[in-house]
């Protein structure tokens, strides 16, 4: 298996970790089931991959865990967990009694909710967050939901995916209201909010489109302010002021991430990385790496290297 695999799809995934694919149609970007039916060999451990996709796992009956770059979360009984498209992960399971698994692509959610998507649901834009244990109540609303949901995929309704848009889109705004309620930066009809939206888009994209060889320039606080046509200091101090970090800070945590995934899971030459992570020279980026992590690119690749 490759130890950096970019995922754009449920199925694509599958048939690279070697699972069972035969419930999954992903003609339009959609995908529910229960993990139950997959026929996974217990105890299970997945294989690193980065997925192009979101996800929602709907917990009533399993435990496992989730590793994002350097973060584990256990994944526990009654717990609702969502990822979006981001950073490399890994998933382990060793029980699975009733688990449900929806994933979707930002197409689908275009397509049959809202172009305007991530205004209605700024959420699907949060940082890496833990699985949420849920009350009993909560967790039987939501699947009376996800239940429909899937009646309508294992469906043949003309519209199957538009009436499945309006249910993902009811189970949307349930969670927000539910766990996102209070989602600290980003409000809804606020200007600086749409900034930082669109800021935290573009870091995401431009991150992954460096990885997968598209771009070959890093971009700088000046690149992502011309993206919103926005004076440099004015962005500075919007994503200071809505996030509590330096827009700086966030370009500089996403090298590091960058750097760590590129020296754990690719052979490519220090020097390489050096250039692909936007630094001159391999001095400065061997600098910027010890500052952050304590150790050189080289001492972390011998420790870290899959």
């Amino acid at each position: 298996m490759r130890k950096n695999f970019e995922s754009k799809s449920l199925l694509e995934l599958y048939q690279y970790l070697h699972l069972p694919v035969d419930l999954l149609d992903v003609t339009e970007g959609f995908t529910i089931f229960n993990l139950k039916d997959v026929g996974f060999t217990l105890p299970y451990q997945s294989a690193s991959y980065r997925p192009n996709f979101f996800s929602f796992l709907f917990v009533k009956e399993g435990s496992g865990k989730y590793t994002i770059d350097e973060l584990t979360f256990e994944v526990k009984p009654h717990s609702v967990y969502f990822t979006n498209p981001s950073n490399y992960r890994t998933f382990s399971w060793t029980h699975i009694e009733d688990i449900c698994l929806i994933t979707f692509d930002e197409a689908f959610l275009k397509n049959y909710i809202s172009k305007e998507i991530y205004d209605n649901f700024p959420f699907l834009l949060t940082e890496t967050v833990k699985p949420q244990v849920v009350s009993d109540a909560f967790f039987q609303s939501v699947e009376g939901i996800y239940k429909q949901i899937q009646q309508e995929y294992l469906g043949k309704a003309e519209a199957k995916y538009p009436i499945i848009g309006h249910l993902l889109a009811i189970l949307l705004y349930k969670i927000k209201e539910h766990i996102w309620q209070d989602y600290n930066p980003i409000y809804e009809g606020n200007r600086s909010s749409q900034i930082v939206i669109s800021f935290k888009r573009l870091l995401e994209k431009h991150y992954r489109d460096l990885n997968n060889g598209n771009v070959e320039v890093v971009f700088k606080v000046q690149d992502y302010a011309d993206a919103q046509h926005l004076h440099p200091n004015y962005l500075s101090n919007v994503i200071k002021s809505k996030t509590g970090k330096p827009i700086v800070t966030w370009i500089a945590e996403k090298t590091l991430v960058e750097a760590k995934t590129l020296l754990q899971r690719s052979t490519i030459s220090i020097k390489e990385i050096t250039y692909k992570l936007g630094f001159s020279e391999t001095a400065h980026f061997s600098n910027f790496f010890k500052k952050h992590t304590g150790t050189s690119p080289v001492q972390y690749r011998k420790a870290h290297l899959l």
